[in-house]
């Protein structure tokens, strides 16, 4: 792992850090697939089995410094500060796209996820009949995940817990989305919009010197969701870490043909052409969450007519599997250089 780090190495550690908020956020996009795409999958998991016993008992004895050098963390640091502005910022714009140009948004995130496939598969030469089973059954997997029909919403605090472990797996697993998977938990709207959109506005309030929240009752219930839930991704990202980290030691051809498997399902959850289906009541009026949003049930998926708007789509596509092609090529020149 890297001991030092340049000032331009920071900034691109930001950079990456935002590139997977905004892919966390997208509903069959993994941020995992950025580590892996990104060059610094490995360093990331490694980081984060480092939380274990021996920096608990670094952080309760007050050796800081040790800690944080143990568990790299200075690479931790960097990287979650730009998850966590992502949040707040770049996915507030992506969500502005998805629901003005969502055709668009999609097409662009399919071709990304093809230059992955592309980038992980080219130096992957270890095919036998272990790893093509693996690979079988990650496909597999990812496609059936992305037919199951969502749930409904719960902000029963252990269930929010749940849902935190669960969706930070999308973080550590390249190709597994956790943000699907919360929309299939029924737990998406209320854990990635409204609660930290009631983050955001009670920040906004008391910076304003307005402290009325703490009579919010409303606020306060989201804001416990919204800690419970960061609780279950902190668990869960820690517990995932070691997993995958022991898994890439004994299994690592196996893991990397799953990896690529789970990455090929998602590309039914991320077809571009899909019609939304909403949730509906025995009179056919449509079933509303707690913003009055109708309820999304599943994507009805076809293949597009030929016209002006297919041709632009297939641009994203092109344009996605070319941004990934850059960005491999970038990371090789870098090598060389450094």
């Amino acid at each position: 792992m890297q001991s030092t780090r340049t000032l331009k190495d920071r900034i691109f550690l930001v950079i990456k850090g935002l590139a997977m908020g905004a892919a966390n956020k997208v509903p069959g996009v993994s941020g995992g697939v950025v580590a892996f795409v990104a060059g610094f999958y490995e360093e990331f998991i490694y980081s984060l089995q480092r939380v274990n016993k021996t920096a608990f008992k670094l952080l309760f004895n007050g050796r800081f410094k040790s800690f944080y050098r143990y568990i790299n963390g200075k690479f931790l640091s960097l990287l979650f500060l730009g998850m966590i502005v992502s949040y707040f910022s770049v996915s507030k714009i992506l969500d502005y796209f998805i629901a003005n140009y969502e055709l668009y948004v999609w097409s662009l995130f399919f071709g990304m996820i093809i230059g992955s496939i592309y980038y992980i598969n080219k130096d992957f030469k270890d095919w036998n009949y272990k790893s093509i089973l693996a690979l079988v059954i990650g496909v597999s997997l990812g496609i059936a995940i992305s037919f199951l029909d969502p749930a409904k919403e719960n902000d029963n605090l252990i269930f929010v817990f749940f849902c935190g472990i669960i969706s930070v797996s999308g973080m550590t697993l390249p190709g597994f989305s956790g943000s699907f998977i919360l929309i299939l938990l029924g737990n998406y709207v209320l854990l990635l919009v409204d609660s930290v959109n009631a983050l955001y506005d009670t920040f906004a309030e008391i910076f304003t010197g307005d402290y009325s929240v703490i009579h919010n009752e409303v606020r306060l219930r989201l804001l416990k969701v919204l800690a419970m839930f960061t609780l279950g991704s902190v668990a869960g990202l820690v517990t995932f870490s070691h997993l995958l980290n022991y898994v890439l030691k004994h299994y690592k051809s196996i893991t990397t043909a799953s990896i690529i498997g789970f990455i090929i399902g998602s590309l039914g959850v991320v077809w571009p052409w899909k019609q939304t289906i909403y949730k509906l009541q025995d009179d056919g009026s449509f079933i509303l969450d707690s913003r009055g949003e109708r309820i999304i049930a599943n994507y009805k998926r076809f293949l597009p007519e030929l016209q002006s708007e297919t041709y632009i789509a297939i641009g994203y596509i092109i344009i996605g599997i070319v941004i990934v092609l850059a960005l491999e090529w970038y990371g090789q020149r870098t090598n060389k250089i450094s």
